[in-house]
């Protein structure tokens, strides 16, 4: 379906507009704060009045976390037994964000957690556009497009293909916000410590892969010295491409590097691109002859420090996954006792629902049209700057100042704190 493009301009006389958006300069104000948190909440509320949530397994083994509109910290320790009871709690509470454990207690509403007593878990991948390379340079819809990258490639690659899960052990969910979760419920997985969980992060992050592993020497010539002989030029001999694991996965990054510099109009600029300073660009490049480009195609990685060092580092860039925002930062998928979102819930920051999907419409998915569900009812907002985004197939332009807005976009601005209600 083609997007249908609305352009939106302020509909008041500007003298109003000009007062209005010196309002909006001034955030804090309660009234403003508090009229936009009561249309949220609102709005949230009749979500929830009329659709059914979908309730994770065991759903009686679960704690369950929860945020409230104008609330201070976190809600947690609760336990419900009856499907009615959740979903009372959420038509009367309305909150802004809802959460279940990946965990199994025994006692899910005990007030400690030494005292809930764990039964097992499920293991949880949570991929978010802020793990992503250069993501502070990324609008929202991009990061969006480039996590789902990502999300595809540990789901195909890793968890269906080297690991052997099964698609019946996958749940996939967008996340409401800016990625998305993967549960694999897999019976051998749930008693996992998190060391165990570690280990699987590991690999997947391509964490301490030793080149030796993955690369051998080749002789390329020899000589003869003494009645010996000797290798007098070596190369690394790459794997296959088509083999399995990291080896032809390494291979495959390594070949792809090398075709999309090689095509580029720029290539010193793409290199900077993966990191590589101006003056190593401009070396490498020179030293990345169509002889050696046809050798590496061959399989026979260059013994140059440069091509070497680069193409290493960065077909495992490339082709690793990142589950975390850095080095320090523990991974999701460690936690034996992580809280996630509540499918079918609402996201508190955007109006987007937590919505699950199959592995087989992953690839077409589009969050910004598959996880729109608040109404089309017109709201008047003030901007604070001029946006331009596309929701459930039409295209808006809207200007800064005052706009008339239908409820799923004002809803996503005012959450994001792009505008408030007026």
């Amino acid at each position: 379906m083609p997007a249908v493009t609305k352009t939106l301009s302020p509909d008041i006389d500007k003298d109003y507009t000009l007062v209005c958006y010196c309002d909006f300069l001034r955030m804090g104000d309660e009234g403003s704060v508090q009229k936009s948190m009561e249309f949220l909440k609102h709005t949230f509320q009749r979500y929830y009045e009329s659709s059914t949530i979908e309730l994770p397994d065991r759903f009686g083994r679960r704690e369950f976390a929860f945020v409230l509109f104008g609330g201070k910290g976190m809600i947690r320790h609760l336990g419900f037994e009856k499907r009615d009871m959740l979903r009372s709690f959420l038509e009367n509470r309305s909150p802004q964000h809802a959460y279940y454990s990946s965990a199994y207690y025994q006692h899910p509403d005990a007030a400690k957690m030494s005292d809930k007593l764990w039964m097992g878990a499920e293991l949880i991948f949570d991929l978010d556009s802020d793990h992503l390379p250069n993501a502070e340079k990324m609008g929202y819809v991009e990061s969006l497009g480039e996590v789902k990258k990502e999300f595809i490639k540990l789901i195909h690659e890793f968890l269906l293909g080297d690991f052997g899960f099964q698609e019946k052990h996958l749940e996939l969910y967008f996340s409401g916000g800016r990625g998305y979760h993967c549960h694999v419920k897999d019976p051998v997985v749930l008693d996992f410590d998190s060391n165990e969980r570690r280990e699987i992060v590991d690999y997947i992050t391509g964490r301490d892969l030793q080149d030796s592993l993955i690369f051998h020497e080749q002789a390329t010539s020899r000589k003869s010295y003494g009645g010996h002989s000797f290798a007098s030029g070596k190369s690394l001999k790459m794997p296959t491409p088509d083999q399995d694991g990291w080896r032809g996965r390494i291979s495959r990054g390594i070949i792809d590097l090398v075709n999309e510099i090689k095509k580029n109009e720029d290539p010193e600029k793409k290199l900077e691109e993966y990191g590589v300073n101006p003056q190593d660009a401009e070396r490498l490049v020179q030293e990345l002859s169509e002889e050696r480009v046809r050798r590496i195609r061959d399989g026979l990685l260059d013994q140059s420090k440069t091509i070497r060092k680069f193409f290493l580092n960065s077909a495992l860039r490339k082709t690793a996954v990142s589950l975390s925002a850095g080095e320090t930062d523990e991974p999701v998928t460690c936690d034996v006792k992580r809280l996630i979102r509540l499918p079918s819930s609402l996201h508190g920051k955007t109006g987007l629902k937590v919505v699950k999907i199959e592995v087989d419409e992953l690839k077409d998915f589009d969050p910004l049209r598959d996880a729109v569900v608040l109404p089309e009812d017109p709201v008047k907002i003030l901007l604070q700057r001029e946006v331009t985004i596309e929701m459930k197939n039409q295209q808006y332009h809207l200007e800064q100042g005052v706009q008339e807005v239908p409820t799923y976009l004002g809803v996503f601005l005012i959450g994001r704190k792009e505008a408030v209600l007026l």
